[in-house]
């Protein structure tokens, strides 16, 4: 089917996450003389004029659902034509994307001020919130150890050759070759360089980071230098292999992996740059009066346009030319296109998002253990859209609930079968019992992998021994021999 230009944009917009929709929108209030922010309409005239459109939901924007309840109410606004995959039976869904458990103090609505004055005045609180960046913090220190002005110069590409860990990545030879300096120049500046605060900076890997800050703590012996160059070992707790290389017995290993432990892996990552942008939901359930669930569009992710039919009036009939009233009339056709893509949106999120509090209310309750087998033709069909349009609306999409912030895609998720007659269950539950059955395991008695499938066949859940597996290693956690060599080690390896 050939899609026109204006669905291929409601399509779009389904799709943007709530960070990327905003500058979309502020494009278009640059491009689209029609277009008016709301804040900005309302403070240049408190009584707006009754033929602007308002993009911004109404009463529609808010559900409460029942917790169990058989149909989802027909007030979700479901009668919304379906014009983002209308008829496109043939349509494929749009990937998914995992994405990680967000706490819920980790989501704020947005928030905004200003103040008029003098435009030439100083900004103070752009001093206030001004933050020196880590290679700033390392230039100031290096033109307090390297007073050479030649030694500067290479001090600059060093720092600019490294990580966001704090860890040179680069060649060098290919610094010396890029300078014309001499090599073991570069090596005595970047010798000076590994003297800087925060300790640790400018090392070429973890060894040689661990062994930096060492020997500021005065640590570095042999038996330590040793542990640092076996690391591997150490990943594998394979102690001993550990107490054979390192000369030691089994307390003076214990003491060494605990000054290891403390050491900073990543010594730039207080210096990391400006903090990544919080996610912001999308929608917000929270319990009911009625013991439901309340599920509503967060208003702070919500673009608020309207369309100034006014303007447009007036501009048209003063325009002289056929190509300006034909201009006008073109921006005045997109403007309102692009409003009833924002409120088609919304509806869609709305109603995506009540399903799945509906369907998935025992999560709300009882937590991971309580999630529920859920896939996106289940949902499409209960709200009378197609699976792509599912996709799209929970694509980089967030959910708070009382117990967090979660994507929407997190929802969704894989049915096992079970034993006898019961419902299926969730991948993510399982993954969860299999966690906890590892957590409450006998150090003495260890839990293989048959061991798990048994106990989760007695559970009425049935998988196969290579599943639990996968699980286990999607979980991080290690196989039975090398739990069992971690747990039984001896008493003296408990803390570690």
């Amino acid at each position: 089917m050939v899609l026109t230009p204006q669905l291929l944009q409601a399509i779009k917009l389904l799709q943007m996450p709530s960070g990327e929709l905003s500058a979309f929108i502020e494009a278009e209030l640059e491009r689209n003389p029609l277009l008016d922010r709301a804040e900005e309409r309302r403070e240049a005239d408190p009584t707006p004029e009754p033929v602007a459109v308002d993009a911004t939901p109404g009463d529609w924007a808010t559900d409460t659902l029942p917790v169990g309840a058989g149909e989802l109410a027909r007030e979700l606004g479901t009668e919304i034509d379906n014009t983002f995959d209308a008829d496109r039976t043939g349509a494929e869904p749009a990937a998914q994307a995992d994405g990680p458990a967000l706490s819920s103090s980790q989501w704020s609505g947005a928030s905004g001020g200003g103040g008029g004055g003098d435009e030439d005045a100083a900004d103070i609180e752009a001093y206030v919130a001004s933050q020196e960046s880590f290679g700033e913090f390392l230039t100031r220190q290096a033109m307090v150890a390297l007073p050479d002005p030649g030694d500067r110069i290479i001090a600059a590409a060093l720092i600019d050759g490294l990580d966001e860990a704090g860890y040179f990545r680069g060649e060098l030879a290919e610094v010396a070759e890029q300078l014309g300096a001499p090599l073991d120049r570069i090596e005595r500046v970047l010798a000076t360089l590994q003297t800087l605060e925060p300790t640790g900076v400018f090392a070429r890997d973890l060894a040689e980071c661990l062994k930096l800050q060492l020997i500021e703590r005065d640590r570095f012996d042999p038996a330590m230098a040793a542990l640092v160059a076996n690391l591997p070992l150490l990943a594998r707790r394979d102690f001993s292999a550990l107490r054979r290389l390192c000369g030691v017995d089994d307390e003076d290993l214990v003491d060494m992996i605990g000054e290891i432990k403390r050491l900073d892996p990543k010594p730039g990552r207080a210096f990391a740059g400006a903090p990544d942008a919080l996610a912001i939901p999308d929608v917000i359930v929270a319990a009911a009066h009625d013991s439901g669930w309340r599920v509503e569009l967060n208003a702070a992710a919500l673009p608020r346009v309207l369309v100034n039919e006014s303007y447009a009036a007036i501009v048209k009939r003063g325009a002289a030319r056929e190509e300006d009233k034909q201009y006008v009339s073109t921006q005045l056709q997109s403007a309102h296109w692009l409003t009833k893509s924002l409120e088609q949106r919304a509806r869609t999120i709305l109603n995506v998002a009540s399903e799945i509090v509906r369907r998935q209310d025992a999560f709300l309750i009882e937590g991971v253990a309580g999630l529920r087998p859920l896939n996106l033709k289940t949902v499409a069909d209960a709200i009378g859209v197609h699976e792509s349009t599912v996709s799209r609306a929970t694509s980089n999409k967030y959910m708070a609930t009382p117990r967090g912030l979660f994507e929407m895609k997190y929802f969704f998720t894989a049915s096992l079968p079970s034993g006898g007659h019961g419902e299926a269950h969730s991948a993510e539950a399982v993954r969860f019992k299999i966690r906890q059955m590892i957590e409450a395991e006998d150090p003495r008695k260890v839990l293989s992998d048959d061991d798990i499938v048994e106990r989760l066949r007695a559970a009425d859940i049935v998988v196969a021994r290579r599943t639990v597996a996968k699980y286990r290693d999607n979980l991080k956690i290690p196989s039975s021999m090398e739990r069992r060599r971690l747990k039984t080690g001896g008493a003296a390896y408990a803390g570690i």
